[in-house]
């Protein structure tokens, strides 16, 4: 098959699982263009992230003569489509609350988007979040007539499922992926009953860099790790109070936190204002591989989240027999359960507390248990192959409509 993938920015250090889905299409040998709204606005620091930026076209880097060019080629090949589709994007604009302009513009972005995929003669069309660019392909379907799906992960889609026009998008596409049977319940809300059979669970997969045997039990530092955006939905503010608790108690320990987003400034002021300067190492953003190696570096890792999909990080540090502490949000325990993490009520500093002080003062005996049971969930559960094998399937079968 030729295949497309579409989001709003890629690459992007958080998206390294639209990245495997990629990859491990191809190997399965199927041709994957790879589309992209704009691209990431801050530095890419992994070599894959930077390479697929040379392999992704990016609407908005387009430029205006070739972009005019294909709105004009898809209005003289198929004006009644178009129409259609410009009827619909501002319906989507009436739900979103009267935003017309950017409705207007995702047409535009759909047009060319419907041109490309005829161009590289697209048999499918995948997206991932439920966001703009499923408005986006959305339209373009209407436009070109290629078949579509999207992948969604919350928690996003599911804040504000009516003004997305989520139910909309799943009456128009092939068929809808949700990354845990949480998710695929919050579709069901907005679907109606004759699409539910188009909603399936496929998990995100790990690929080969969290599958290998050469991980040991870490014995000697006590250190926990976040790996997260920091973002007000992660929690890292609470985590970090909870981090002031274990110090006023006596417990001397690293916590290490990995990423980027708009509460690193306020994250950096509650470092010192909790006087956690020579507790919390806040790293930034750095690449896949040296992810992976804190994970290794730490006793478990830790994401108090308040609102989720089902993080990736999650499964890439149990496949690396570090058990995780998280909270009872969303998909995670579909995943984290009492033999290979804790898991904690959202928002509860006292368990979140109580849970990193088990961490930390767990035994080797204990850690050895939780990461083997881990490791074993999440590669049962999240093998990139696996999911790879279930989205060509549904790929390849007629469109439900």
């Amino acid at each position: 098959m030729r295949i497309a993938y579409f989001t709003n920015q890629y690459p992007a250090p958080s998206h390294t699982f639209i990245r495997r889905e990629i990859v491990a299409l191809e190997a399965r040998g199927h041709r994957v263009e790879r589309y992209a709204i704009r691209p990431f606005r801050g530095a890419l620091k992994d070599p894959e992230d930077i390479g697929e930026a040379r392999r992704t076209r990016h609407i908005l880097r387009t430029p205006m003569i070739r972009a005019f060019a294909s709105v004009v080629r898809q209005a003289l090949a198929r004006p009644g489509p178009s129409l259609k589709a410009l009827g619909i994007a501002l319906r989507f604009a009436r739900t979103s609350g009267g935003r017309y302009l950017h409705h207007l513009v995702y047409f535009w972005e759909a047009m060319i988007l419907a041109d490309w995929c005829r161009r590289d003669k697209i048999d499918h069309l995948h997206v991932h979040f439920g966001t703009n660019p499923a408005t986006v392909a959305t339209l373009a379907h209407e436009i070109g007539g290629m078949k579509f799906s999207f992948t969604v992960h919350g928690p996003e889609e599911f804040d504000r499922p009516e003004t997305l026009g989520l139910g909309d998008k799943i009456r128009a596409s092939s068929f809808v992926v949700a990354v845990s049977s949480y998710g695929r319940s919050q579709l069901l809300r907005w679907a109606d009953l004759g699409d539910w059979r188009k909603i399936e669970v496929v998990h995100c997969g790990i690929d080969q860099r969290y599958l290998s045997d050469d991980v040991e039990l870490n014995r000697s530092d006590p250190r926990l790790v976040c790996v997260a955006r920091l973002s007000e939905q992660k929690g890292h503010l609470l985590l970090l109070q909870a981090a002031a608790n274990l110090r006023a108690e006596g417990t001397h320990f690293e916590l290490v936190l990995v990423g980027d987003g708009p509460l690193r400034a306020e994250i950096g002021r509650e470092i010192e204002r909790l006087g956690l300067g020579g507790t919390v190492v806040l790293m930034g953003m750095i690449s896949q591989d040296d992810v992976r190696n804190e994970i290794l570096r730490a006793k478990a890792l830790v994401l108090p989240s308040f609102a989720e999909g089902l993080p990736v990080v999650l499964m890439e540090s149990m496949a690396l027999k570090r058990p995780v502490i998280s909270t009872y949000v969303a998909g995670i325990p579909e995943l984290v359960q009492p033999d290979n993490g804790w898991l904690v009520p959202a928002g509860d500093l006292e368990a979140l507390t109580g849970a990193m002080r088990q961490a930390l003062f767990a035994s080797d005996v204990e850690l050895f248990r939780k990461g083997e049971a881990g490791r074993r969930r999440a590669l049962e559960r999240h093998d990139i192959n696996k999911s790879a094998a279930a989205l060509e399937i549904l790929m390849a079968r007629p469109g439900i409509i």
